[in-house]
């Protein structure tokens, strides 16, 4: 039995009706209901008591002012390394952009854990090392410049991929003219390379500025101790105060936060929409510059930004971790393993986060495999309206705040399923069902990637000799797309397995996740846990992201992040 094929078409009449459904399911009737439940809200007039509210323009106010200063760090960072790994000669550059990439890979409560960690009075890193502030000295990073610092550092290599792709464009023939007519290589820079990058500078910003909008990890353990809300952490607040008058409040909240996203991005289309550069030549302006001595410059300049980045946080991590209880000194003779005992061996709570997280990313990242294979499929086979509109609507869960997702998924499964009678909500099947909604389109995009480079006279020519489409899958589709399916699987569970921005609100006793976890042990004191935790998630991120540069020279153009 081969099922109905449309004449002259390799697609199964039902598949696309298939893809419909679950894009309804997992996009359009959470969204839908998000926003019934806000224009309720102004119905009744309990809009009016959160748009009076003065907590909400606070939190605006910082939402905005973090945001802001977070994506100027963001692009001066993100720039100084897109230039240099894109443009220039300097040694190093594939393990460079590796080691940049990763703190995009780590959990953002972890980043700002590590931070805490490293500065301030009680950074066990600073006191072993004898430069530590004395005590009683406040916390530096327990301010909107410290959140918004480490917004910076998160997100800088959003900024560095979206810059590195339009670098990568630039004709190369363009900048060897300019260099045989005599032109300095800065001039060269300022006049030609610069303008043509600014359209990726400024996606770059947007996808930053969006990102910093909706973090929750940083803003919770840095802003919260020093009551400092953004619009996300005033979420999280409004649920943990639970009233007959939250689902609406937090409807017109996610709102909010939905605007300012909405309102970054069109100031992206807005700067870009007056420029018009028209590229011609061959593209590909990859170490277009010799800078010669200047390399013994850049480079260790590269390394010491790293440093700041990734070195000096994991030991700081470390040093937390490896104390037997706070306030001791870290020295050869207190060192203790005894935190990663407690969160592998003995903590109840923790072997569940870990299971759940490993339950969720594994399922997560197959289930979306099998429907990511189905979806590729039929979206590059059709080239119609509807297929780029269900193209949008897999991508906007993914480019929404985590936390609008959440607040979604609760509006839709808090009360019991029709037919069914069972609730979701408080289960561990609502966080799996965000997962899926949130992440579908990072599963989606390395397998499109992989159906575009295949040949279709190889599946066309199994069809005229009787193939039926499980078969044509099973034996031509999936071998040809199996490393795009391997990336797909491993970037999905590397995501899903350290989240915190969903999870936050879908949680419930038993279904707490790592991010989770890392969260409230910090929050209720248990810093050398936390700390044991987060230690063993930087490492587990690592081995992932080694997995992926291994699968790399055999993976379409551009599934891999930090590659070219």
């Amino acid at each position: 039995m081969h099922g109905y094929v449309r004449p002259g078409n390799s697609q199964p009449a039902w598949l696309f009706p298939f893809i419909v459904s679950v894009v309804v399911v997992l996009s359009v009737l959470p969204l839908a209901r998000l926003a019934v439940t806000g224009i309720a809200a102004f119905a009744d007039g309990g809009a009016v008591a959160v748009l009076t509210d003065r907590a909400l323009w606070q939190a605006t106010y910082y939402t905005l002012v973090t945001a802001v200063f977070g994506t100027v760090i963001s692009v001066l960072i993100g720039s100084l390394f897109a230039f240099l790994l894109t443009l220039t000669d300097i040694p190093a550059k594939g393990p460079l952009s590796f080691l940049f990439v990763l703190p995009m890979m780590i959990p953002p409560q972890v980043t700002a854990l590590a931070w805490v960690q490293m500065s301030g009075p009680s950074s066990l890193l600073l006191k072993a090392l004898g430069i530590a502030p004395p005590l009683g000295s406040p916390q530096p990073l327990y301010s909107l410049g410290g959140i918004a610092l480490l917004y910076g550092v998160q997100h800088a290599p959003l900024v560095y991929l979206a810059l590195r792709a339009g670098l990568l464009g630039v004709p190369r023939d363009g900048i060897e003219a300019a260099r045989l007519s005599g032109a300095p290589a800065l001039r060269t820079f300022r006049d030609i390379v610069l303008p043509l990058a600014l359209p990726g500078m400024i996606a770059g910003a947007a996808i930053a500025f969006v990102s910093c909008i909706g973090n929750f990890g940083i803003p919770a353990i840095l802003g919260i101790p020093a009551s400092i809300y953004t619009l996300a952490t005033l979420i999280f607040t409004k649920f943990a105060a639970f009233t007959d008058r939250t689902f609406g409040e937090v409807a017109v909240l996610s709102g909010v936060i939905a605007l300012i996203s909405v309102a970054g991005l069109a100031v992206q289309e807005r700067a870009l929409g007056g420029r018009d550069y028209r590229i011609l030549g061959q593209a590909g302006a990859a170490t277009s510059f010799q800078v010669g001595w200047w390399k013994f410059l850049f480079v260790p300049v590269l390394l010491f930004v790293l440093f700041f980045m990734l070195v000096a946080p994991f030991f700081a991590l470390l040093a937390g971790a490896l104390v037997p209880a706070y306030g001791v000194p870290l020295t050869l003779e207190t060192v203790s393993f005894n935190a990663f005992q407690e969160v592998l061996l003995r903590q109840a709570v923790t072997r569940t986060a870990f299971a759940n997280s490993l339950f969720l990313a594994t399922v997560t990242a197959v289930g979306l495999l099998g429907l990511s294979v189905l979806a590729g499929y039929v979206l590059t086979r059709r080239r119609d309206i509807f297929a780029r509109i269900v193209a949008s609507l897999i991508e906007i869960p993914y480019a929404l705040p985590g936390i609008i997702v959440a607040v979604a998924f609760i509006l839709v499964f808090a009360a019991p399923l029709p037919v069914f009678n069972v609730t979701l909500y408080g289960t561990i099947w609502i966080i799996l069902l965000a997962y899926f909604a949130s992440f579908f389109a990072v599963s989606l995009k390395p397998v499109v990637s992989a159906y575009r480079q295949l040949d279709p006279a190889l599946e066309e020519a199994a069809r005229l000799a009787g193939a039926g489409f499980f078969r044509r899958l099973n034996d031509i589709l999936m071998p040809l797309v199996a490393p795009a399916a391997g990336a797909s699987v491993i970037l999905v569970f590397l995501i899903a397995c350290n989240e915190l921005t969903v999870s936050a609100l879908l949680w419930s006793a038993g279904t707490q996740t790592l991010g989770v976890v890392i969260y409230n042990l910090d929050d209720s004191g248990g810093s050398d846990l936390a700390s044991a935790l987060s230690v063993l998630v930087v490492l587990m991120v690592v081995i992932m992201m080694l997995l992926l540069e291994w699968l790399a020279k055999r993976l379409p153009k551009g599934v891999v992040p930090w590659r070219s």
